[in-house]
């Protein structure tokens, strides 16, 4: 009866091979089995006795009725906390044609722009909202949450200061999680925090300051003086602001601001519990080199035609590494693109209306407890009330029966009670809230925007171009983002074959539960009671991932890979200044290391020192050792990504933690490359203190177009004491690492986006994730057995194998022909590929994952395309094809050529149909090849107003 019902067994769906397809695959690379290849592959030393200890796998409809079962213990009520995160309305053709889409939610980064010029496109969108909302110059493409923004924006702060002070002032009203982030990162690169009132600001000698706008407490003030008197004195101001608040207020740079941030979580995206939400960021252009983040400019193709691209892109911490503006490598590209569908959809007549209600009941509630004896703290407000009472007693029986009645209040203090109000407030809810505090709602009405003072009322225009006042009627709308869709090529179209990126199967089932309303709903900082659901479901993935790594706990708080590295880091120097040895600064990192490993470095406060890497690869043990004996007295941590940056399983790895840890550091392994260790391996066995896990790449989390992303941390036992905390965390009070700053603006991240790993492992199992680390390694060794012979594996192991990944040498290629692998990138697109990934680590290379989900149709196609692209520069190099006028160069075609008068060498079917299926099934890229180059001189950063598409 078992096996009659057993009819959803996931593992054989993920999975790209069936039984007697890994047979065949293993005689084609000339082994005897999957067990033959992983002996040859992972070294003996570091392999698990036994797979995890977790649960059986279960079938997609088990899975999903466990997890409802989990949701089901949720008792939410209505959260009017605010302090951030705010009740809205996802609009259902967003969620149903942007958030449950593939097409949106698998696509990779943009860095490969001209199979990326829908998402540009609405990233681009995203930046004219803001950079309308804020009044600056230019906005980047997102940010990872407000508090971390926050701090971005103090770091960006003390780089363009003219100032010599190292302190930084903070609005004594600022957001308390965005307090608690600012102090952590405070701490590491050594600036004193100043709090204080705006007025009194000037009054110190700071390098930089942050407001808050309306502030905590609902006030909205004018913060036109303080900013003044600031930048008088050398001083760089930030400005902290509430987007929908945003619409009715003049807006922070009439105000004199240097720098805006914030959430853009009100417009459309539900709070989760945390997030995912797509912090806003946004400045004046003399500053445009300092700021962080991605950003989305105009350029020109090939044909002269406008086209979209990442700018900037020199910036990234992939190429700058330690001398990175910051360690973002993640964005919150898919929310942001829905906070700007959001606009787009709603327009800024629907905003503004949106905007005047939401203040309207605040302004009926307000008088309402008013006349019931309350006091305001402020007569001028957007959307929250401070109330106080005469008789103090009333504030929490006020709590206490608004929450019997099913609405959380901010309990801000004995005396004072907080309540923010948004879109989804209803009449009833007015009556309801005030009846519950003893007040009655009048028949009054209210017009305009009573209790904003006039001289702060928004008078400029927003949202003027066509694409906001437009596509407000369903097909319209729906059209539009059919349009930018068909420019985009995502996995639902083809392999991603990204290199150290892990683009594997998000799987139906695991998205189905991001919708769920018991996940999507619950405002991070709700009472315990509550959400009982969702706690639950964090505590069972966490012992999972535990099991997993091997480690004691996991700190579900970054909301990033790169943060997860940052707080990974912290908990180090936490750990060492506690046994009284905070002078351990030093922290060794390979060569072959990712980018953001020495720039998360040096935002914890440590100094790099580069570790130097073999012929093969490897870390040079020998200047490992060295180097590690040299700064023993100040050696902090070691950095290492395993299996290497290079994709293969270093044999020394246990000797390099080992020496680490005898000179006092602690090993810190970055989880980029977890994908392959899987059920094999786990960081702890193997010898690391801490490692990240990038949830977004290892457990099937899709990239979204550039984020959301998770990267939790596992701990050694004894680094648990030192973990983030959180000014919110809920219950336990004797938690060891009570008090410890945060690293994120939620206690527990990204939380809606874990369910999709929870369900991931749940329908896995432990033997479905040890088979899937194992397709993985079989599935690139494959590709690197098939092409080896046709472009030189850079990098292998003692037995000639690769792990999860291959790096293809393109540099002997260009010396000899003049192709590049920016030229083989570009080709690719014609086959209907995303490029790998593309001089990472190694310049003049190609890295190519596979990932397990592939099936070996596809992977037959993807090696089929790169041998014809290498028969095409066989051409090239016989001068069959001129150098500089041949498919590679001219790559990629687009409809355009194919019409226009052809004056080629190679005919249009070689152009535009060179593979065996594209006549089928052709994708189409938009655009020609982009003059990246035209685009960084020329930085075009706002939505052309010609452009109505």
């Amino acid at each position: 009866m078992t096996q009659l019902t057993q009819t959803d067994i996931f593992a054989p769906r993920h999975l790209g091979a069936t039984p007697e397809e890994v047979a065949q695959l293993c005689t084609a690379i000339g082994v005897a089995g999957l067990d033959a290849l992983i002996d040859e592959v992972v070294p003996k030393d570091i392999r698990l006795a036994a797979p995890p200890a977790l649960p059986a796998a279960l079938t997609e409809p088990a899975a999903l009725g466990r997890l409802a079962a989990i949701a089901a213990k949720n008792r939410p009520r209505k959260s009017l906390i605010g302090l951030g995160y705010h009740g809205t309305y996802t609009p259902a053709v967003i969620r149903r044609n942007v958030l449950e889409n593939p097409a949106w939610y698998t696509a990779y980064t943009p860095y490969q722009a001209e199979v990326s010029q829908g998402r540009l496109e609405a990233m681009l969108n995203f930046q004219q909202l803001i950079i309308d909302l804020t009044g600056l110059d230019v906005a980047n493409a997102s940010l990872l949450d407000e508090a971390t923004a926050a701090a971005e924006a103090m770091s960006m702060a003390r780089r363009v200061s003219k100032s010599t002070s190292n302190a930084f002032f903070v609005d004594a009203d600022i957001l308390p999680q965005t307090l608690d982030v600012l102090r952590t990162r405070a701490q590491g690169f050594g600036f004193e925090l100043v709090s204080g009132k705006p007025d009194k600001a000037a009054s110190h000698e700071v390098f930089g300051a942050i407001f808050q706008y309306p502030n905590a407490l609902g006030e909205v003030r004018d913060l036109t003086a303080a900013i003044a008197a600031l930048k008088a004195k050398g001083a760089v101001v930030a400005v902290a602001a509430d987007p929908l608040a945003l619409v009715v207020l003049k807006s922070p740079g009439k105000l004199g601001a240097d720098i805006a941030l914030g959430s853009t979580q009100r417009l459309g995206l539900p709070m989760g519990y945390g997030g995912p939400h797509a912090a806003y960021f946004a400045t004046r252009s003399v500053h445009i080199r300092a700021m962080p983040g991605r950003i989305i400019g105009v350029s020109k193709d090939a044909r002269g035609r406008p086209a979209l691209r990442m700018t900037l892109q020199t910036r990234e911490q992939h190429i700058r590494r330690e001398k990175a503006n910051s360690n973002i490598c993640t964005s919150q590209a898919l929310l942001a693109n829905m906070a700007a569908f959001f606009a787009i959809w709603h327009g800024p007549k629907g905003l503004r209306a949106i905007a005047e209600r939401v203040h309207a009941y605040t302004a009926l509630l307000a008088r309402a407890l008013e006349q019931a004896g309350y006091t305001l703290h402020s007569s001028a407000f957007f959307d929250t009330l401070s109330i106080s009472h005469s008789d103090a007693s009333r504030i929490d029986a006020a709590f206490r029966a608004a929450q019997n009645g099913g609405y959380n209040l901010r309990h801000i203090d004995a005396a004072h009670l907080g309540i923010t109000l948004d879109e989804t407030v209803t009449p009833d809810d007015l009556t309801g809230i005030a009846r519950l505090l003893g007040a009655t709602i009048s028949g009054d009405s209210i017009s305009g925007l009573p209790n904003i003072p006039a001289n702060l009322l928004r008078t400029d225009a927003i949202l003027t171009h066509p694409v906001f006042n437009e596509n407000h009627n369903e097909h319209a709308f729906t059209r539009y983002l059919r349009r930018l869709q068909n420019r985009d090529l995502a996995l639902d179209e083809s392999m991603i074959p990204l290199g150290s990126c892990t683009m594997k199967l998000n799987a139906s089932a695991a998205m189905t539960p991001l919708s769920w309303p018991e996940f999507a709903a619950p405002h991070p900082f709700a009472p315990e009671d509550e959400v009982a659901g969702v706690r639950e479901m964090i505590d069972s993935l966490s012992q999972w991932l535990a099991a997993i790594t091997g480690f004691a706990a996991i700190c579900m708080q970054p909301n990033s890979g790169a943060q997860g590295e940052y707080a990974g880091l912290v908990t180090i120097a936490r750990y060492h200044a506690s046994r009284g040895e905070a002078h351990r600064r030093i922290c060794l990192i390979p060569q072959s290391a990712h980018g953001t490993n020495p720039a998360s470095a040096q935002m914890a406060g440590l100094k790099v020192v580069t570790v130097a890497c073999d012929t093969l690869g490897n870390v040079d043990v020998a200047d490992l050792k060295a180097k590690a004996e040299t700064h023993a007295a100040e050696l902090a941590a070691l950095m290492i990504t395993y299996p290497s940056t290079h994709g293969v399983f270093e044999q020394a790895i246990i000797e390099i933690c080992q020496i680490i840890h005898a000179h006092g550091g602690q090993v810190y392994m970055d989880g980029a490359n977890l994908n392959a260790q899987v059920g094999l391996t786990s960081p702890a066995h193997i010898g690391a203190d801490v490692s990240h896990m990038n949830l977004h790449k290892t457990f099937a989390i899709p990239h979204g177009g550039g984020g959301p992303g998770m990267g939790p941390i596992g701990l050694a036992a004894h680094l648990v004491p030192f973990a983030p905390d959180h000014v919110f965390w809920p219950g336990n009070a004797d938690r060891p690492n009570k008090g410890a700053g945060a690293v994120s603006a939620a206690p527990f991240g990204s939380t809606s986006i874990l369910p999709i790993a929870w369900m991931y492992i749940a329908m896995m199992g432990p033997d479905g994730l040890k088979r899937a680390t194992e397709q993985a390694i079989l599935n690139a060794n494959y590709i690197a057995a098939k092409l080896g012979m046709y472009y030189p594996v850079l990098y292998t192991g003692s037995n000639g194998r690769v792990a999860h990944e291959c790096i293809f040498d393109i540099r002997p290629i260009k010396a000899s022909t003049g192709i590049s692998e920016t030229d083989i990138a570009k080709r690719l697109m014609d086959y209907g590929f995303h490029a790998p990934t593309v001089s990472f680590q190694v310049p003049g290379t190609l890295m190519v994952e596979p990932t397990e989900s592939e099936p070996i149709a596809e992977l037959d196609r993807f090696i089929e395309a790169m041998i014809s692209i290498r028969a095409e520069i066989d051409k090239v190099a016989k001068k069959f094809w001129p150098a500089e006028d041949n498919p590679l160069k001219n790559a990629p075609h687009t409809q355009a050529d194919i019409i226009d008068e052809w004056t080629h060498p190679y005919s249009r079917q070689e152009a535009a149909f060179p593979g065996s299926n594209q006549m089928e099934n052709k994708f189409w890229p938009s655009v020609n090849r982009i003059d990246d180059v035209w685009g960084d001189r020329n930085l075009i950063l706002k939505k052309p107003q010609a452009n109505r598409s």
